[in-house]
């Protein structure tokens, strides 16, 4: 069996489930560079991020094509997180430690990523993280390449305000019980409360992951929205909780032109799962959406639908994510020469990509990337209509300007700062700075 046959079997196999190593000859093995690939294929996540393994597939067997990195292919090695985070850090390990990669593409929740972080750290390995998040958090060995809170959260809530979003003036903000809907959320609520927004006029309510029962809660909101203000949900409802609480709007007649839903982790994968009819019009901000008309979307699209094998498989943001970090690392390893990772953190700051939106994402010194925001609303083939979009790209903050306790703090990994949370007012780095 040739290299390029055993890469085709390998990424067979790990699409029905399972991953073989002896489909690769011995000799494939050594002279391959391994990628892992770190996330949920069972349990409440596995709704939005089988996906993205088949992405990290996809574009492994995309560059393979087109000769591999430094002259090798790339060997993908897939685990399955199962939506269980100290597992996820167990798993971390042993991608690092046993298997052996030189890179990690993976998580999809911020308590995964923040599970993991410390074996990163510690073993001072690569995790390329492609879902928007909470912010608050700049680390050497993670790239982050989905959006922060001023990338989606803070332009939704300002586009939400403005007479084209419908002058807003209530808010429901409602989220799954960890880390990225609370941390979001207290931006969110300062960012309202400093825009005069009255703090009876802004309800919180967190339901656990898989939450399945929302009668109680659609009912609670209906009725926070009948008292004559304008009222929008602004949802950090992760994974497969989206399913009942988007039917117990639709039972329960909460339309988009009475009470707007914009959500932050409901892209066209989410969708494609469940009716729509009910959702028209309801709002979801991305930085990228499947129906962006440019070249090279066209081309994504067309490419990945012929590798997956089905014109009915959708693109989302995460997997435009997920085609950043991947060749914003190859372009590093190849800039480095090597996948050594202290020498691909030198070399990946300052390094561009095209996006899929016909704009440039940028790694910043602070290991966030440059991205436009767009905002679509749900159309009823699952699809979104885009309403309102950035002029320009906007560079990710890692610290925000909202928080009193983190706006002095600013985020850069290169000389002479070397810190991921450098307070500008005393001139010091308040966490572990890299080895200077």
């Amino acid at each position: 069996m040739n290299i390029r046959s055993a890469q085709r079997a390998l990424l067979a196999a790990t699409l029905a489930g399972s991953v073989s190593l002896s489909a690769f000859p011995a000799v494939a093995q050594d002279e391959t560079i391994k990628v892992g690939i770190l996330h949920s294929l069972s349990g409440t996540m596995a709704i939005s991020e089988t996906t993205l393994k088949d992405t990290m597939l996809f574009l492994i067997e995309q560059q393979n094509a087109k000769g591999g990195v430094l002259g090798k292919q790339l060997e993908p090695v897939v685990v399955d997180i199962a939506s269980d985070w100290p597992l996820a850090a167990e798993l971390a390990r042993q991608l690092i430690e046993v298997d052996q990669v030189d890179a990690v593409f993976g998580c999809w929740t911020s308590v995964c990523r923040k599970s993991v972080l410390p074996v990163f750290e510690e073993l001072n390995s690569l995790l390329f993280y492609p879902v928007q998040y909470e912010g608050e958090e700049s680390q050497r060995n993670v790239f982050y390449t989905g959006a922060s809170p001023n990338q989606q959260a803070i332009p939704a809530v300002d586009y939400l305000m403005s007479e084209d979003g419908g002058s807003v003036e209530r808010w429901v903000l409602a989220g799954t019980d960890y880390v990225y809907p609370q941390t979001t959320n207290k931006i969110l609520e300062q960012y309202l409360l400093d825009n005069g927004v009255a703090a009876e006029d802004i309800m919180i309510n967190y339901t656990p992951f898989g939450h399945s029962d929302w009668q109680t809660i659609v009912s609670d909101i209906k009725a926070f929205g009948s008292e004559g203000k304008k009222t929008a949900v602004v949802s950090t409802i992760n994974g497969d909780a989206n399913v009942p609480f988007y039917r117990e709007l639709g039972n329960q007649g909460v339309a988009a032109e009475d009470i707007p839903v914009v959500a932050f982790s409901v892209g066209e994968e989410e969708l494609s799962g469940f009716d729509t009819t009910p959702l028209v019009g309801h709002l979801a901000a991305w930085n990228y959406f499947m129906s962006v008309e440019t070249p090279e979307n066209e081309e994504f699209i067309a490419a990945w639908q012929d590798f997956i094998g089905s014109e009915d498989r959708v693109t989302n943001d995460p997997m435009e994510a997920h085609l950043i970090g991947f060749n914003l690392w190859v372009a590093a390893v190849e800039k480095a020469g090597t996948t050594d990772a202290d020498a691909v953190i030198d070399a990946i700051v300052g390094l561009e990509t095209p996006n899929l939106t016909g704009g440039i994402a940028k790694m910043l010194p602070n290991h966030h990337v440059t991205k436009p925001v767009l905002i679509g609303e749900i159309q009823d083939d699952g699809q979104f209509f885009v309403v309102w979009e950035t002029d320009d790209v906007v560079p990710g903050d890692a610290w925000s300007d909202f928080l009193p306790e983190s706006a002095m703090l600013e985020a850069d990994w290169t000389a002479p700062i070397n810190c991921g949370n450098y307070n500008t007012e005393t001139k010091t780095c308040g966490g572990t700075a890299a080895a200077q």
